[in-house]
């Protein structure tokens, strides 16, 4: 292996481990059938911690794939 795939392995864990951080942003299957996603319309916010850890994947996701078009285009 050669050090760019220990650095794309890197970085994809670390955007495992905070894709896993996040929160649910919905109520999935169950709201849809309990009706509990009446608030369609609301704005939320992400605060805190949350903004915090979706701007890092964020991040992390662009990291990654610009360190996957460099490695390709050589």
């Amino acid at each position: 292996m050669q050090w760019y795939d220990w650095i794309l392995i890197s970085i994809s864990i670390g955007i495992i481990i905070l894709c896993l951080l996040q929160g649910g942003k919905s109520e999935g299957a169950s709201g849809a059938i309990t009706g509990g996603g009446l608030n369609v319309f609301v704005k939320t916010k992400e605060r805190g911690a949350e903004k915090v850890v979706s701007i890092l994947t964020l991040i992390a996701v662009a990291i990654f794939f610009l360190v996957t078009l460099i490695i390709e285009l050589q």
